[in-house]
């Protein structure tokens, strides 16, 4: 079980224990030290738990892709199949 029940507060709606593993490991590193050092010396940890909570840079990444995507089709480089176009396929 997570150490705070951070999604519950917050209202996110993200698996429990995909970020258990990042919470605990930045609890482990604060646990004993001061706020000054727990900011420096827990940083790269707490920046984990906190991507793997808001899943910033995952949206950034889709958001390049998907305007790569469009540039494509503008450029005529790519044609997407029909059934990404919103046309009907026909069934048998």
């Amino acid at each position: 079980m997570p150490f705070w029940g951070l999604q519950k507060q917050l209202g996110i709606d993200v698996d429990s224990t995909a970020c258990h593993a990042f919470e605990g490991e930045w609890v482990e590193c604060r646990h004993g030290l001061g706020q000054t050092c727990t900011r420096r010396e827990c940083r790269l940890k707490y920046g984990d738990f906190m991507e793997c909570m808001k899943r910033t840079h995952l949206a950034q990444r889709l958001w390049v892709i998907l305007e790569q995507w469009d540039s494509m089709i503008k450029q005529g480089e790519y044609t997407p199949p029909d059934c990404h176009t919103g046309k009907d396929v026909p069934r048998p």
